[in-house]
């Protein structure tokens, strides 16, 4: 009766429909948006369907109906995910759907059609005046034109963005207005329904209601490859009654009682997850990785309890923001070792990020304690070194108050542990084939070797992929007692290499083993003599200039102690020998670097002017000055030094001040744009206007309300601190230390 009332209504005012066309497509339409609207109202709606072109392919029409309520309905063509994508722009606007009636439409052969109509609330103090929905519309065709090419991974992306940036403003409120965020992780209740529609399946769903559920939760089913066809949004007092009606990508039903709980866990999970997205500091990553990790999960034979691990608050806000770090982070850590995720992230509660070496050593040794295979040993040393490099990054990168020096120190103790079980077993596993290197001249004396850190390692300075720069020295000629004899040059270049073959490096510049530093480079020998490694770093020896000031890092980590510190002797004569520093030599080393690695009108943080390099370099002239007479000033560390410069009155307090927060923010800089990466290498900024720059500045804790805002933010604190940097640099270059 209704159907036959409307059509008599409108059939005047529709153009370009047959009657029985018409009376076919008010068959399809929902009741509810039958009642809802007027016969004015559908007949201009079925008329706007009507003048659709690939070129405006959706139209707006928006009605205030109360103090704060709007009735909009949107005309336009048909796609996949188009709902998801309407919910998050409203939601992205403060407007909270309260009722409606989604459906879609085809006449023929043409493209099918969608009237979407939603009763909506706005929430927060933003207005939707004339103006705003001028925006909102101008938004809408801008979407739904990205739908039209095919494009839904940037559409979502966008509204994502807008979306997160709205709830973080309605947060915000929530603590003073008591705006509807505490049920942000409320239950919901899901029933599937196959028999009361021959074409589609009936999702029912029940529950609290939250903002941005119906985005959140059709998001989630359109990742699932879930097409929804029809929505009825019933209006509710504080809860969700909606009624979708859905079929997977090929227009069938969703009939397997496996499939229906995979997509009701993961529906649900996407849908409290989609509200932690805000401390994500790239969301569509962090969204797109918990998906993928979503059906990881679910392939796994017992998943229930990593699914109640799941739905902690704690757990979702962890997730959130270790996902939406990096694809390296995703693709190193969750695809290699998955099965061991989950008990790492628990560890992050009960362990420190330092554990220490001796626990460290006790945990490695009894994994290895009944192990005889060589490569069984590899396998569980590299697997213990990644395991615990996940556990330290996730906890440096979840901790805001995590210091740099413990991150540091952590990685370091890490690496030494790491490298010393390594150094026992290959060369026990050489001893087997040619016996203990015995030192010239003697019968039984074996020859010491030992294993010296340069750069970063050498301070325990460690960051994210910071390579682990060696050195190996063994203590003089000689030859194997078999049962295979060779030389020992021979046995310690093989033990060398079976060192550096050992430790697997996840991806290039992860804790990969870096031996450029040794004398004479790539083309001298793998291992030295102590009499090499003496003769070369010598006031008369081979050594350049810039090969001195790189001697000032080198510390013994594994082997024989005795033989390490006559290393470190060696180091001290030859360092802090009194001999003048060639400042002429290392400035123009200085500028190479700048002219060479820094494009211009670039900005590669440790080499550009201000870059880390001015910091670590200024300190180590001042060591080469000054440490001939003053032992306290031999340190390996960068923080160490400032402060022991500061204290012997070779620089101010405030420019040790300004050097070590430029060092200290410059180094957690160059840890978040690794992270992000995944490349150890490429320290250039990206463009302060570019998406990667704002990402950058959430991970670096300037996330603003306004993402352009925290952009700026970083990008004068960097340009700050570099300048600051770079002053002091040209301060000693000019005049020498004593006026800094």
């Amino acid at each position: 009766m209704l159907i036959k009332s409307l059509e008599d209504q409108i059939k005047s005012r529709c153009e370009g429909f047959e009657p029985d066309q018409l009376r076919e497509i008010l068959s399809e339409l929902n009741r509810y948006y039958l009642l809802l609207c007027s016969p004015d109202e559908i007949a201009e709606h079925l008329n706007l369907s009507q003048i659709l072109t690939p070129s405006r392919p959706v139209h707006l029409r928006v009605m205030k109906v109360g103090g704060k309520q709007y009735k909009i309905v949107v005309v336009a063509y048909d796609y996949f995910s188009a709902f998801s994508i309407l919910c998050g722009l409203l939601a992205s606007f403060g407007l909270d759907i309260e009722a409606g009636s989604v459906q879609t439409f085809s006449l023929g052969p043409g493209r099918k059609k969608i009237i979407d109509l939603f009763e909506v609330k706005l929430i927060g103090n933003k207005p939707f005046d004339a103006s705003t929905q001028k925006s909102f519309e101008a938004e809408l065709l801008n979407l739904v034109m990205l739908l039209e090419k095919g494009h839904f991974r940037e559409a979502r992306k966008k509204v994502n963005h807008r979306l997160i940036a709205n709830i973080g403003k309605l947060e915000a409120e929530d603590t003073e207005k008591k705006l509807p965020f505490a049920g942000l992780l409320t239950p919901i209740k899901i029933r599937f329904d196959n028999h009361h529609s021959k074409q589609w399946t009936i999702l029912s769903i029940h529950g609290k209601d939250t903002p941005a559920f119906l985005y959140a939760f059709s998001n989630a089913l359109a990742m699932r490859n879930i097409y929804i066809h029809k929505i009825k949004i019933d209006p509710l007092d504080g809860t969700i009654h909606n009624r979708l009606y859905i079929s997977n990508r090929h227009g069938k039903k969703i009939k397997k009682e496996s499939e229906q709980r995979a997509l009701e866990i993961s529906a649900i999970l996407i849908k409290q997850f989609i509200h932690f997205l805000n401390v994500a500091p790239d969301p569509m990553k962090a969204i797109t990785h918990f998906d993928q990790f979503l059906d990881k999960i679910l392939d796994m034979e017992d998943s229930d309890s990593l699914i109640t691990f799941l739905k902690k608050k704690e757990t979702m806000n962890l997730l959130a923001r270790f996902f939406g770090t990096s694809d390296f982070l995703w693709e190193d850590f969750l695809r290699i070792r998955f099965d061991h995720f989950f008990p790492i992230l628990e560890d992050l509660k009960r362990k420190p990020m330092q554990i220490g070496k001796k626990a460290m050593t006790q945990e490695l040794q009894r994994r290895l304690r009944s192990v005889t295979d060589h490569d069984e040993a590899r396998r569980i040393v590299n697997h213990y070194k990644d395991e615990e490099m996940f556990r330290i990054d996730m906890r440096h990168m979840l901790e805001a108050k995590s210091s740099l020096d413990d991150f540091s120190v952590a990685l370091s103790e890490l690496a030494e542990v790491v490298i010393q079980a390594t150094l026992s077993i290959c060369n026990k596993s050489l001893r087997n084939i040619y016996g203990p290197a015995i030192q010239e001249g003697h019968t039984e004396k074996v020859t010491a070797f030992t294993i010296c850190a340069f750069g970063k390692f050498g301070g325990r300075e460690l960051g994210y992929a910071s390579d682990i720069e060696l050195l190996f020295i063994y203590e003089s000629k000689g030859q194997t007692l078999g049962p295979k004899i060779i030389e020992n040059k021979r046995y310690f270049e093989l033990l060398t290499r079976e060192i550096i073959d050992f430790i697997s490096a996840r991806q290039e510049g992860i804790f990969s083993i870096d031996t450029r530093l040794r004398p004479y480079g790539n083309s001298g020998p793998p291992a030295l003599s102590l009499a090499q490694f003496t003769k070369y770093y010598h006031q008369e020896g081979k050594a350049a200039a810039f090969e001195r000031q790189a001697l000032i890092k080198l510390r013994t980590i594994a082997g024989s102690r005795a033989l390490g510190r006559k290393c470190e002797a060696v180091r001290d004569q030859f360092v802090y020998s009194g001999a003048a520093w060639d400042k002429e030599n290392a400035l123009e080393l200085r500028d190479r670097q700048i002219n060479e690695l820094v494009k211009a009108g670039q900005i590669n943080v440790k080499y550009s002017s201000g870059g880390l390099i001015d910091i670590e370099y200024l300190t180590q002239y001042l060591q080469i000055i000054y440490g001939k007479d003053d032992l306290d000033l031999r340190k390996t560390n960068t923080l160490e030094t400032l402060a022991g410069l500061s204290k012997k009155g070779i620089l101010t307090k405030e420019t040790v001040t300004d050097l070590r927060k430029a060092y200290i923010f410059i180094r957690k800089l160059i840890d978040a744009l690794r992270m992000v990466r995944g490349n150890a290498r490429d320290l250039l900024l990206p463009d302060q206007t570019s998406e990667e720059f704002i990402f950058l500045s959430r991970r670096m804790g300037f996330a603003r309300r306004d993402w352009k805002e925290g952009s700026r933010l970083l990008a004068e604190t960097i340009r700050q601190h570099m300048k600051r940097a770079h002053r002091h640099y040209r301060n000693f270059v000019a005049t020498g230390p004593k006026i800094l």
